[in-house]
């Protein structure tokens, strides 16, 4: 999440916006939203509405919901999908980054 702040502008840059689902409830969520100073949208999902909706995977003995990076076009078409195995199977801000590049030439 860290590097999602710092790398924000560069997404917004390329007509892109993050939006971070986390498992927590409201006060939760809200609370660590704030004291980090997050630019983006946070949504909190403590029913996993939003995480079954796109398939992110629950395991319980991994402590919970593993991370799931989707890249949804302007028409709603899913572009990208990683669902990772660990809290550390996450792509880079580069690679998606290197995503959108492309995905914006197509489009143009």
């Amino acid at each position: 999440m860290a590097q999602l702040r710092q790398d924000y502008r560069k997404f917004v840059d390329r007509q892109a916006e993050v939006i971070a689902v986390g498992p927590e409830g409201v006060k939760t969520f809200s609370d660590f939203w704030i004291s980090q100073n997050m630019p983006f949208v946070g949504i909190p999902d403590p029913r996993h509405t939003i995480a079954k909706l796109f398939g992110q995977k629950v395991k319980l003995y991994k402590m919970g919901r593993m991370p799931a990076l989707i890249v949804i076009d302007k028409k709603g078409r899913i572009r990208y999908g990683h669902y990772g195995d660990s809290m550390s199977d996450i792509p880079t801000d580069k690679e998606i980054l290197s995503l959108l590049d492309d995905l914006n030439k197509e489009s143009a």
